[in-house]
């Protein structure tokens, strides 16, 4: 059965770059990001991960645990990290599970049934410190991710599990938000005291209601 957005992402044991890992337990009640790739020595992988190690800061500053996986060995993996140091210019500084019986894979649905070796499908998984899947996303092996933009909806789900509001279109972190339909009229001066601007009944918005 696939996962969907509100179930709790499936917990695993697993051997990883830096020594076994429980996943619930290592969340330890923070923020996580899950991504896949499907094999080693791929190379928009290879560029992928050397990013990530490069601005782990952001993700750190956010409260957000990072870690990665592909089927590959522990071994392999480590002769990748090689590579990935070396082009990218980078340091891995985060764990790359190893999942050469596609076990953690199954568990999160990123099997690409298309691929003619079973290799994972590259997605993301951003967990709450609920152990909730808040977002997923899946890209095709060509188009390299976007972490701006992976960070920038890190944001907006921080952001939205707090407070009763939404994030417009193209939002980055300190513009106005959206108030949630939910929310009365006249709920929202002490909701919202920094004041609102009403242009629908139905689309209201606020200051970003953290800063």
């Amino acid at each position: 059965m696939s996962l969907r957005l509100g179930d709790i992402a499936p917990d695993f044991t697993a051997e990883t770059t830096e020594g076994i890992v429980h996943f619930h337990q290592w969340i330890e009640g923070r923020w996580a990001v899950l991504f896949s790739h499907p094999k080693d020595f791929t190379p928009v992988c290879t560029t992928e991960l050397g990013k990530v190690a490069k601005i782990k800061s952001e993700f750190d500053k956010r409260g957000v645990k990072i870690i990665g996986i592909s089927v590959d060995s522990l071994q392999s993996h480590k002769e990748w990290i090689k590579d990935i140091n070396e082009t990218q210019h980078a340091t891995m500084n985060y764990p790359l599970i190893a999942d050469p019986q596609r076990i953690v894979a199954m568990k999160y649905d990123m099997l690409d049934v298309y691929s003619p070796d079973n290799l994972t499908a590259r997605s993301v998984f951003v967990i709450g410190p609920d152990k909730k899947i808040k977002l997923m996303i899946t890209y095709p092996a060509s188009t390299g991710r976007n972490f701006e933009e992976i960070l920038r909806a890190i944001d907006s789900v921080q952001l939205t599990a707090n407070y009763s509001v939404a994030t417009p279109a193209d939002w980055k972190n300190g513009e106005d938000c959206i108030i949630v339909p939910s929310v009365k009229d006249e709920e929202i001066k002490a909701k919202f005291p920094k004041g609102h601007n009403r242009l629908k009944p139905y689309l209201r918005t606020t200051p970003q209601p953290n800063i």
